[in-house]
């Protein structure tokens, strides 16, 4: 469980979406994950060394406990559009275990026999899913979910869609549930226990088909009836539909298909102070099976004396640079010692990044390539 914490601007929403392009670029097209952000000068980071490029790379642990590290390089080509630089792979350490290295569409390096073709307008690991070696880090990658949930959406008629992970914007949340209700009932159960937490009224929810559409019916305690009565998505209150969309993208997975990481924008947002208890209650439970990253704003949210000060990494925008890093010294004492909760301190503008690590963070270049994760 992380929580990102830090001023508006700070770039909270970017390191998340940074994440996000990972998993676009590998579900459909490196070309459409970079269109749909405004393109590689959108994209990249503002500077002078190279203005046209950026990379990415990413450290993690599969569920089998292997260790390994995904990375590449975009840039621009001359004639039109872009190209994978460079891209690599390496599990258990280099030398370890299966890896590639890849540059330009040519590979360099590979611990496979046999290796399928490759071109530099896309990221390889997309044809190498076909590969034993490397389908897991394909599955893990394109599993991560990401969510900034929006009420309209979810609220009008829906076409039935696959159903196993819910969507950005809660755009197929109907075959979300409709899929729970077939073979996960008991996250159905936690999904509907937290919703009447947070909107005491709703007994329920369930997919409801309409002709060749789909959507959601909810079940809603109404005085002087002996039964709930049965509203369409259509007139729900946006708190209670991004309430539903936040639980629903907790507690979508299953024995066969979970996400590996969950990503939530302000999950908090629409939702009555009240209910931040329950809501922080069901992210940590969220996150005892999976990896859950929220950014926030709430010190309601953040309102609890026994908050781990290790779940937060305070973000700052410093000369146009995202830095991200652990709380100060000073913040993780007064937690630790439970003078005053993340809430509290974060209400008086106290949670505060380590400068240590900063300055530790900006002695340093990234290496992108070549080093095994540790």
């Amino acid at each position: 469980m992380t929580y990102l914490v830090g001023s508006n601007g700070s770039g909270k929403s970017n390191f998340l979406d940074a994440l996000h392009l990972v998993s676009d670029a590998l579900t459909g097209s490196l070309e459409n994950a970079l269109n749909s952000r405004g393109g590689l000068s959108e994209v990249r980071r503002r500077s002078n060394g190279h203005p046209t490029h950026f990379g990415i790379r990413l450290e993690f642990m599969l569920p089998n406990g292997v260790l390994g590290h995904y990375a590449f390089g975009v840039g621009s080509r001359q004639e039109f559009g872009n190209e994978v630089q460079t891209e690599e792979c390496v599990l258990g350490g280099l030398g370890k275990g299966p890896f590639f290295k890849i540059e330009k569409g040519v590979l360099k390096k590979s611990s496979e026999a046999t290796f399928p073709a490759v071109t530099p307008d896309r990221l390889a690991l997309v044809s190498l899913s076909g590969l034993t070696a490397f389908r897991p880090v394909f599955d893990a990658l394109t599993s991560m979910g990401f969510y900034n949930l929006n009420p309209k959406l979810m609220r009008e008629m829906q076409n039935p869609q696959d159903g196993r992970l819910l969507k950005s914007a809660g755009e197929n949340v109907a075959s979300v549930i409709g899929h729970l209700e077939r073979v996960a009932p008991d996250a159905m159960r936690v999904i509907e226990e937290y919703l009447q937490t947070v909107a005491p009224m709703v007994q329920g929810v369930e997919r409801k088909k309409i002709g060749p559409m789909e959507t959601l019916e909810f079940r809603q305690d109404m005085a002087g009836s002996k039964d709930p009565w049965k509203f369409l998505a259509q007139n729900m209150s946006d708190g209670t539909l991004r309430a539903l969309g936040v639980l629903t993208a907790l507690f979508q997975g299953n024995r066969d298909h979970a996400p590996s990481l969950i990503g939530v924008e302000e999950p908090e947002t629409a939702l009555h102070p009240a209910a931040s208890a329950a809501l922080r209650e069901a992210l940590v439970r969220a996150s005892r099976k999976t990896q859950v990253i929220v950014t926030s704003h709430s010190p309601d949210l953040l309102d609890d004396r026994n908050l781990d000060a290790d779940s937060l990494l305070a973000v700052l925008s410093e000369g146009g640079e995202t830095r991200i890093a652990p709380l100060d010294a000073a913040s993780r004492s007064t937690m630790r010692d439970h003078l005053f909760s993340a809430g509290e301190l974060l209400r008086l503008n106290q949670l505060a990044p380590d400068r240590d690590v900063l300055e530790a963070q900006g002695q340093k270049q990234i290496e992108l390539f070549g080093r095994a994760a540790t």
